[in-house]
């Protein structure tokens, strides 16, 4: 019988000519680069959140397009649906890539520095590349060295384009990453820098203006990336002729994997599917990003990462989650300084989701704005397209993984805004083990009393409800890995405040729970029967559920806090 040859997971490999040739598996996004090419406009903006394979999608293009790589067209692109179906630009260019991630943003004397040397490097191994092309490559290159010309190096650039007879093909990846180091310095500092290159004779402006120039002549094509549309808006008079596909119905998936293209991808490389113990749509799928987008699609560096531990261990991960996808959402704490978006948070976390639209340009001025904030977590991919409501659209958390950052997020937020609260891992962990192991449920809802609520000032206590008290619970519930934590489970009688599930990868967990939270105020100084009552015929209800049916691992409790400081447990047996 014979053995069915497996492809190499291309995980970490973001280069397209590696993976075509070192028999890796491939998702075939190539019909993407028929639709680009066919658009009207030849400016194209296009954004994504991080880790979302748009390295890979420029490193594509740049293959497809490049003028030197035309005798490699069939090994790379024969077996793929551009090569079955290739249009007339291939291989029709030279490609100038600009890859503006790690530019120094210290102050604006280091900015202007390191953005103007970033540029003279690409076009120096623009002009390097194509020698074989520009006859007058050497001279320029050679000019480049001795008069360090910066942005003004473009120019050499299209002039040895011009002279050859040949167009201009450019990409700039991570276009607004300053920018959004801008934004995490928090500071006046951080604002002033950004209007002073942005605006006009600002270093980014002459940048995009010089480019807009070289339309007129040799660059024919652009394609320009990032992860937020936040400069969009300024740079609308220097750079005005591109338009914006991000949230286009028909490029939905051009980025990000289907599940059938999950699917096959598990199948092409090898995957056991016996050892993916979670489930993988709840975990990494959900993302949309238009409401009349036809799928949802995964973030792919996640369901790479699963497969990659899988592959290399043959049995089911240790970790779930992949903590490089946990961006430093510094620039995001510095705009919940405002009071109305650290709200906006909290009410996030407590409904996953909010209604709002989407904004498609905004400036750093207005970052603070709850609905520009709800748009910058929405292209940061901690938001995404859940349906549309009433004329306008809920947002919702994409998924498990992402909601653990919100988290994470949430427990340090906690503890920056209230110095009061302690977090004693050591003793948060016992407790939860105890919950687990042992069916205890007091040790935990006293450490969370203590430690948090009644630490909480009179102020805290004004807008105080059940859902606060849900977040405050599940926060430490979240940094253990003994549970899947879940708010408002949808049971056939209702939705369960706290459902308690047990980590696939941790099968030896002992115990599972569904609470039912109450919050009395503190001027109700006795929980009354009335409230006790209500409490136990919902419990009673939920563990009537056919899920639930016969399962002597399920334990029921209701739990009511009265004020900041007193609490009473009911199990149900």
């Amino acid at each position: 019988m014979e053995t069915k040859t497996v492809k190499r997971l291309p995980y970490g490999n973001s280069n397209f000519e590696s993976i075509m040739t070192g028999n890796y598996a491939y998702v075939d996004k190539t019909r993407f680069v028929e639709q680009l090419e066919n658009e009207p406009n030849k400016y194209q903006f296009f954004i994504r959140p991080r880790k979302f394979g748009k390295s890979l999608f420029f490193s594509l293009l740049e293959h497809y397009y490049d003028i030197n790589r035309a005798k490699n067209f069939e090994k790379l692109f024969g077996e793929l649906y551009i090569g079955k179906h290739p249009t007339p630009q291939k291989n029709a260019y030279a490609v100038m890539d600009f890859d503006f991630s790690s530019i120094d943003t210290y102050d604006e004397e280091s900015f202007r520095h390191s953005f103007s040397q970033r540029i003279q490097g690409s076009v120096r191994q623009f002009l390097n590349i194509y020698r074989n092309i520009f006859s007058d490559a050497e001279r320029y290159i050679q000019q480049i060295d001795t008069e360090k010309p910066g942005i003004q190096s473009l120019q050499l650039a299209t002039a040895a384009a011009e002279s050859a007879g040949v167009k201009i093909f450019i990409i700039i990846d991570e276009y607004d990453h300053f920018a959004n180091d801008l934004i995490a310095m928090g500071t006046h500092l951080g604002k002033d820098v950004y209007h002073n290159v942005i605006h006009a004779n600002g270093s980014v402006r002459d940048f995009y203006e010089a480019l807009k120039i070289g339309t007129k002549t040799v660059i024919e094509r652009i394609f320009i990336t990032g992860i937020s549309p936040v400069m969009l808006d300024d740079l609308t008079s220097g750079f005005n002729i591109a338009v914006n596909l991000t949230l286009e119905p028909r490029y939905n998936e051009m980025m990000g994997f289907t599940q059938q293209e999950v699917e096959a991808l598990m199948l092409e490389t090898g995957v056991d599917p016996n050892l993916i113990i979670v489930d993988m749509e709840a975990y990494y799928d959900g993302y949309l990003f238009h409401k009349a987008g036809e799928h949802r699609v995964y973030n792919p560096s996640m369901i790479l990462y699963l497969f990659y531990q899988i592959l290399q261990s043959k049995m089911p991960p240790e970790n779930i989650i992949d903590d490089n996808l946990k961006t430093d959402y510094s620039r995001l704490r510095r705009m919940v300084q405002n009071e109305d978006n650290r709200n906006t948070l909290t009410k996030i976390i407590q409904d996953n989701g909010i209604i709002s639209d989407i904004i498609n340009k905004f400036t750093i001025d207005r970052l603070e704005d709850t609905k520009y904030f709800i748009s910058l977590l929405f292209y940061m991919g901690l938001l995404t397209v859940d349906k549309a409501v009433e004329g306008s659209l809920r947002l919702k958390i994409p998924n498990y993984s992402i909601r653990t950052v919100y988290w994470e997020y949430l427990e340090q937020m906690t503890l920056e805004w209230n110095k009061e609260v302690t977090i004693d891992v050591r003793i948060q962990s016992a407790a939860v083990r105890e919950l687990a192991y042992r069916g205890n449920l007091n040790p935990y809802i006293e450490y969370v009393s203590q430690n948090i609520f009644s630490r909480l000032s009179n102020r805290d206590l004004q807008q105080f409800n059940e859902k606060h008290i849900k977040i405050m619970l599940l926060n430490g519930l979240f940094q253990s890995n003994l549970y899947i934590p879940l708010t408002e489970k949808e049971v056939e009688h209702g939705y369960i405040d706290i459902f308690l599930q047990r980590n696939p990868l941790i099968p030896d967990v002992k115990y599972e729970w569904v609470w039912e939270i109450k919050y009395l105020p503190v001027k109700s100084w006795r929980v009354t029967s009335k409230t006790r009552d209500a409490a136990r015929a919902q419990l009673t209800k939920y563990r009537n559920a056919r899920e639930f049916a016969g399962r002597s691992d399920m334990r029921f409790a209701s739990i009511i806090f009265i004020g900041k400081d007193k609490f009473e447990i009911e199990e149900m047996k």
